[in-house]
């Protein structure tokens, strides 16, 4: 196993200080799309504590809260706790953990069938210079497979074919060793039975070194060979005593924009072996997770953030997503719905919002604003994962009750309590009850 370095120091954090003023926090909006807004205005006194609830007596939030009051003053302590990681598991089946047919995991393999001439990368990739070519011989300087041969040839007659590609790894040509993994990278594509034989036959201890080759494209062969090869899962744990975790974060911070985002997928697959969570927050993954994230492709921010939300899954990963400043890109994320971000960003939220200080960053970044805007228009799936985190930052935070409620949050959450999914409903009669719980002992202290 590699030896692994805590990279959760505050000097690994990226340039996203918290420390702007309020406004600046604040989440843009439509102009005319919430009355929330309107409402959060109408009733703010600034004369009075940040805390004070709205005065609302006699409308029909009052009526609806006067309603939940029994049932909530009867709800146990443990009632009162943040739901258990069991249900965000629930909630997240529109968050795959991973799957090999899934576009966000790698949308790179689709173009495998033909692997590309260098003409095309050269389209792709302007700003690196073609490589000057080198002479293969055989079998190797094939730029491509026929699908129906690799789709329907036998892993025994495959071997040979398989043994050519892993001497040509360790080549002096780096044309050669490019090739090599191409071919390896496609044979790997969609096959179990292909990848446990290329497993079994020593490629992943001589794929890894290509991860750190200074030849951009032998590099994304290299990775994504990997990603392909971690789909079976008899190959995680040698991929990961080969040192493949420390040579994927190296990739994540300098390879191109595909190499990045196979790199992410290749660190989410390994993250399936418990013990490799660990690993791969310790040794600086996150840091450079954030990064493609906040300036990756489409593509890359998805990857980027299915990686993250394996690996939150333990707490020290949790407070290092924090501390690499994810938070307030992915504020910025739920607030921009239709984009097919908003749902991700929510789930890994909720996940942040289990530690404090993942509590503390999204109410100062400006999530209270942006789920309530989500309770408002999101999707069904995206209410109740911002109902939850709205919940766990409120349940045992009387100032984050009183925030939730100058931004005009009850109106929205009466609607939610009547109207929502079963789930949804509940857990905003939840958080309905803290609120009112909250009203009545600023009633209480003003006697």
């Amino acid at each position: 196993m590699v030896s692994v370095e805590d990279s959760n120091s505050s000097s690994a954090r990226f340039p996203l200080s918290r420390t702007c003023s309020s406004s600046s926090r604040k989440i843009q909006r439509h102009v005319g799309r919430s009355m929330r807004t309107i409402r959060s205005n109408l009733y703010m006194d600034d004369n009075k504590s940040e805390f004070v609830s709205e005065n609302l007596t006699d409308s029909v939030v009052d009526m609806r809260l006067d309603e939940l009051a029994d049932r909530y003053n009867k709800l146990s302590e443990s009632a009162k706790s943040s739901p258990p990681p069991e249900e965000f598991l629930e909630l997240s089946q529109a968050l795959s953990d991973f799957s090999a047919c899934s576009s966000d995991i790698s949308g790179e393999l689709e173009r495998l069938a033909n692997i590309p001439s260098l003409d095309i990368i050269q389209d792709r990739r302007n700003e690196v210079q073609t490589p000057e070519l080198e002479p293969c011989v055989g079998f190797l300087q094939r730029e491509s497979f026929s699908a129906e041969i690799i789709e329907n040839i036998s892993p025994e007659d495959l071997q040979p074919t398989v043994k050519i590609c892993i001497d040509g790894l360790q080549s002096s040509s780096v044309a050669v060793k490019r090739s090599a993994a191409a071919k390896l990278r496609l044979l790997a594509k969609n096959r179990s039975d292909n990848r446990a034989l290329i497993g079994e036959s020593g490629a992943v201890p001589a794929l890894v070194p290509l991860l750190r080759c200074s030849d951009p494209w032998t590099q994304e062969h290299a990775v994504t060979a990997l990603l392909n090869l971690s789909l079976f899962e008899g190959n995680r744990v040698v991929i990961t005593n080969a040192g493949a975790i420390k040579a994927l974060v190296y990739v994540l911070k300098v390879g191109t924009d595909t190499a990045k985002q196979n790199a992410a997928c290749a660190l989410l697959s390994l993250a399936l072996v418990e013990e490799n969570k660990i690993s791969i927050g310790a040794i600086g993954a996150i840091p450079p997770l954030v990064s493609l994230l906040m300036n990756g492709t489409n593509r890359g921010k998805k990857d980027a953030i299915t990686t993250l939300y394996k690996l939150c899954t333990i707490r020290p990963n949790k407070e290092r997503v924090v501390n690499a400043g994810a938070v307030r890109p992915l504020v910025g994320m739920v607030a921009e719905q239709g984009n097919g971000m908003a749902e991700k960003a929510l789930v890994v939220l909720s996940s942040l919002a289990a530690i404090e200080d993942g509590k503390e960053a999204i109410v100062e970044d400006g999530g209270i604003a942006a789920l309530l805007e989500v309770i408002e228009d999101g999707s069904v799936k995206g209410k109740e994962f911002a109902v939850t985190t709205l919940l766990q930052l409120c349940t045992d935070s009387v100032r984050n009750r009183g925030l939730l409620v100058r931004e005009g949050g009850i109106p929205p959450l009466v609607a939610l309590s009547q109207s929502g999914s079963v789930k949804a409903k509940h857990k905003a009669e939840a958080l309905l009850g803290y609120l009112r719980e909250s009203r009545q002992e600023v009633s209480s202290s003003g006697s």
